[in-house]
C-alpha cells in the first residue's frame, strides 16, 4: 500500500515538474483584454519562465487581419521572462496580439489575445 502511494506521488509531481517546464503569459501590456484611451507604444509579455527570443515572436493584427507591429521583437535587458514588439500609432479599434515562444529548456507554447484602442 505504501509503495503504491509513493508511486502515485511520483506521477503527480513529475507531471507537475512537466507543467512548469513551460513558459505560460503572466501579464501583458496593454492587458489582455483591456481597453486603453490612448495608443501604446509597444505590446510587453511577461512569462513565466525566461524565454529565447531567437525563436519567439509576438505579432499585433488589426480587425482587418494585417500585421501592425514593427517586427522588432526584443527580449527585455533586465528580464529574460519579458519579451516587447515596438507599434506605430494606433487607430481606434480591436487589436490582436498573436505571441509564440520557446523557453530556454526549449518548451513551446502560444496564445492570443485582444485589446483595444478607444479614443
Amino acid at each position: 500500500m505504501k509503495r503504491t502511494i509513493l508511486v502515485l506521488l511520483l506521477i503527480v509531481l513529475t507531471g507537475v515538474a512537466r507543467l512548469e517546464a513551460h513558459a505560460f503569459l503572466k501579464d501583458a501590456e496593454p492587458g489582455v483584454g483591456s481597453t486603453v484611451h490612448t495608443s501604446p507604444n509597444e505590446v510587453r509579455i511577461r512569462f513565466s519562465e525566461n524565454i529565447e527570443p531567437a525563436f519567439s515572436r509576438i505579432q499585433v493584427f488589426n480587425a482587418s487581419g494585417k500585421e501592425v507591429d514593427r517586427r522588432d521583437i526584443h527580449l527585455d535587458r533586465s528580464d529574460h521572462s519579458l519579451l516587447h514588439v515596438s507599434l506605430p500609432s494606433l487607430e481606434p479599434g480591436t487589436y490582436k496580439v498573436v505571441w509564440r515562444v520557446v523557453s530556454v529548456d526549449r518548451h513551446v507554447t502560444n496564445g492570443d489575445f485582444i485589446f483595444r484602442v478607444f479614443r
